[in-house]
C-alpha cells in the first residue's frame, strides 16, 4: 500500500514563492514514478511535473517549466515541489501522486492535496 501526505501549501502574493513536500511510504514506492498535479475550481485536473527516484528524471508542464523545480530525498522517501515566480493562474489544489508509469496521465495513488492560493 502506497500512502501520500502533502504539506506546505498556504497563501502568497504573486511573483513569491512556496515549497510543497510530499511524504510517500508503502514497501514498493521505489518502483513508482512520482509527480505533482493540480487541480483549481471548475478546471480538469492537470500534470504539473513528475520525477523519477532511480535516475531523478524529469518532466514539466509547459505552463511551469522555468519555474517550478520537482526533486527528491530517496533516503527520507521525501519528494518536494519549489514553486518561484507564482501567479495567481497557478492557484488550485496541488497534489502528490505515484504512478507505476512515469510520465503525465497514469497515476494509481494520490494524496489528499494542499492548497495554493496566489494574490494578485
Amino acid at each position: 500500500q502506497v500512502q501520500l501526505v502533502e504539506s506546505g501549501g498556504g497563501l502568497v502574493q504573486a511573483g513569491g514563492s512556496l515549497r510543497l513536500s510530499c511524504a510517500a511510504s508503502g514497501r514498493t514506492i521505489g518502483s513508482y514514478a512520482m509527480g505533482w498535479l493540480r487541480q483549481a475550481p471548475g478546471k480538469a485536473r492537470e500534470f504539473v511535473a513528475a520525477i523519477t527516484w532511480s535516475t531523478g528524471n524529469t518532466d514539466y508542464a509547459d505552463s511551469v517549466k522555468g519555474r517550478f523545480t520537482i526533486s527528491r530525498d530517496n533516503v527520507k522517501k521525501m519528494v518536494y515541489l519549489q514553486m518561484d515566480s507564482l501567479k495567481p493562474e497557478d492557484t488550485a489544489v496541488y497534489y502528490c501522486a505515484a504512478g507505476r508509469v512515469y510520465g503525465r496521465r497514469s497515476y494509481d495513488y494520490w494524496g489528499q492535496g494542499t492548497q495554493v492560493t496566489v494574490s494578485s
